[in-house]
């Protein structure tokens, strides 16, 4: 990606934030990653690491806060499966692309040759890193405000009664009634590294019970596994699981 103005970048991600910040630098720094800094030494103090380590603590706290109030019927096991399913890696990264932070990470030349500017893990890291940077600038209730906009579809959307995941209850199924545990196996990967596509399939007893898609082998293995699960030869009842949606 050619050079950019710093300046313009910043002012581009606080339009798209809806937050004029106080201390631009926090701005800059929640959207350095390493790679940046390794290249750069002279043109920024640090990377987003420390930001996001404090980003990740808010967005704990929000995302609890807010199930707590949504749901009050919940049990504390429902809310801890839903605040995990809203935190992780991947539901982060879809938030992140809602405002375009990929267009607006800086990024060291090889890690922008991997695809670093895509990959899920920097999307995730740098979300939570401008979530920290806000609630230094703006406090706490300018993180929520953002919090509650990029995430209150997927916690609309949210049905306690599928929180587990389905590696995790298929693994219970099977250990019950056959006393083995599923096998994973990668057998498809095609596209480029930053828009891979895995295929999995899942064994039981030998047996080829499920097949799913995704971006990751942890995503085609719960596909694999929700598969399974709706297959009648491994699941004696009909299960839904949770999908942070777009």
């Amino acid at each position: 990606m050619a050079e950019r103005d710093p300046e313009a970048v910043l002012a581009s991600m606080q339009s798209k934030l809806g937050v004029s910040f106080r201390r631009p630098e926090l701005l800059r720094e929640a959207l350095t990653h390493s790679s940046y800094l390794n290249e750069n030494p002279c043109e920024v103090a640090s990377d987003n690491e420390r930001l996001e380590f404090l980003g990740d603590a808010v967005f704990d706290l929000l995302a609890g806060e807010e199930l707590y109030l949504r749901f009050p019927a919940a049990r504390e096991g429902e809310l801890t499966a839903m605040r995990a399913a809203l935190v992780r890696t991947d539901a982060l990264a879809r938030a992140a692309r809602r405002i375009d932070l990929p267009g607006h990470l800086f990024l060291g030349r090889g890690e922008e040759a991997s695809g670093g500017r895509y990959r899920a893990a920097n999307l995730c890291a740098a979300l939570e890193a401008v979530i920290g940077a806000i609630y230094l600038d703006q406090g706490l209730d300018a993180a929520r405000r953002l919090m509650h906009r990029l995430l209150s579809d997927a916690i609309d959307a949210l049905d306690r009664v599928a929180m587990r995941d389905p590696k995790s209850l298929l693994q219970e199924q099977v250990q019950a009634r056959i006393h083995c545990t599923p096998v994973y196996r990668t057998v498809a990967e095609t596209g480029p590294d930053h828009a891979k596509e895995f295929v999995v399939e899942v064994l039981v007893d030998g047996r080829v019970v499920g097949t799913g898609k995704g971006p990751s082998k942890q995503a085609a293995e719960q596909a694999a596994a929700r598969a399974a699960l709706e297959n009648p030869e491994t699941s004696t009842t009909h299960s839904t699981f949770y999908e942070v949606q777009d």
